[in-house]
């Protein structure tokens, strides 16, 4: 049985996973299974994946499912003691996986692993260190843009960024998968929180690097698509995981938070889609199950709430920086 199950979910992006693929197929602990999970992708039969690596999992869907099922059915599938999922349009290091798993064993309550994701056209610059989030419902990537060497120690994060983390499966059985109304965006901060509500937490390993061409499958930084998917899903995030009370204290710095993104979406060219996005998910809170209260988590849910505020005051603060 393999230690580590590789989940690739894809659509449409041959062009990156051969890349993806070839790096995998060097790395120095060769202790993993890879399953890629299509989704009813339609440049390619795909049968070259059986030809060059036999040993692959290929399972393709009826249709285009999203990032969330997708990746739900590899978990699934996977018969590993961790999950690591990784985008198509990403080319890892050979010590790769070998330095995620190092960071998950350091301790049994980490949940999630992030990878130092580097920017696959300018090596100098960072995609992502790990997730953070705020109190006023923004979700941010950590050194997104920054000089690389910036990025070189470990530490706690809100979040492990899904398009190269490595998660704990048992963690998964005990609290769910992750949610598939999301469809895309936001679902990697969501089951993070999930984590944090039970105790667990997530951390960034700058050993472990990947290089990331980022917004493959989407075209794009912003788009219409992107941008009303993530702002129906920034409504689910808070609605899920916090308790009534704690969403009626959050409620005006949440506001806030809408409005200003809103503003900034305006100015982009993109404010319809925003407020259609808003609105989708005001309509289809109904069907969004939320993180049942228990009290035995009371503590972990006020160590989140510190972690907001906080988060929110170093944002600003670096915005102010700028």
């Amino acid at each position: 049985m393999p230690r580590v199950s590789v989940v690739i979910p894809n659509y449409n992006g041959e062009k990156y996973l051969r890349g993806c693929l070839e790096s995998l197929s060097l790395q120095d602990d060769l202790d993993f299974e890879t399953i890629i999970i299509d989704n009813a992708s339609q440049d390619s039969d795909y049968k070259w994946i059986e030809e060059a690596y036999p040993d692959i999992i290929f399972k393709q869907l009826d249709k285009n499912y999203g990032f969330s099922p997708a990746v739900n059915v590899g978990i699934k599938m996977a018969q590993g003691e961790y999950v690591l999922l990784l985008n198509n349009d990403t080319v890892v290091e050979q010590d790769f996986i070998s330095q995620m798993v190092k960071a998950i064993e350091k301790d049994e309550r980490i949940f999630g692993v992030s990878s130092k994701m580097i920017a696959y056209h300018n090596h100098a610059i960072m995609d992502d260190a790990g997730d953070e989030y705020t109190i006023l419902g923004w979700a941010y990537k950590r050194g997104d843009g920054k000089p690389v060497e910036q990025f070189n120690e470990g530490k706690k994060v809100f979040s492990a960024c899904a398009g190269a983390a490595l998660y704990r499966k048992k963690v998964f059985e005990e609290m769910g998968l992750f949610d598939e109304d999301f469809f895309a965006y936001m679902e990697d901060v969501d089951v993070s929180y999930r984590a944090r509500i039970y105790g667990y937490y997530n951390v960034y390993c700058p050993e472990a690097k990947v290089y990331h061409i980022g917004s493959a499958t989407s075209g794009s930084k912003y788009n219409a698509f992107k941008v009303r998917l993530a702002a129906r899903n920034n409504v689910y995030v808070p609605y899920k995981n916090m308790p009534l009370l704690q969403l009626i204290v959050n409620l005006p710095a949440l506001v806030v938070g809408t409005l200003v993104k809103g503003l900034w979406f305006l100015k982009k060219g993109f404010g319809k889609e925003y407020r259609a996005g808003l609105w989708e998910g005001v309509k289809s809170l109904h069907k969004i199950k939320k993180v049942p209260y228990q009290g035995k988590h009371l503590k972990h849910y006020l160590h989140i709430e510190w972690l907001l505020i906080q988060n929110t005051f170093k944002y600003i603060v670096s915005k102010i920086k700028k």
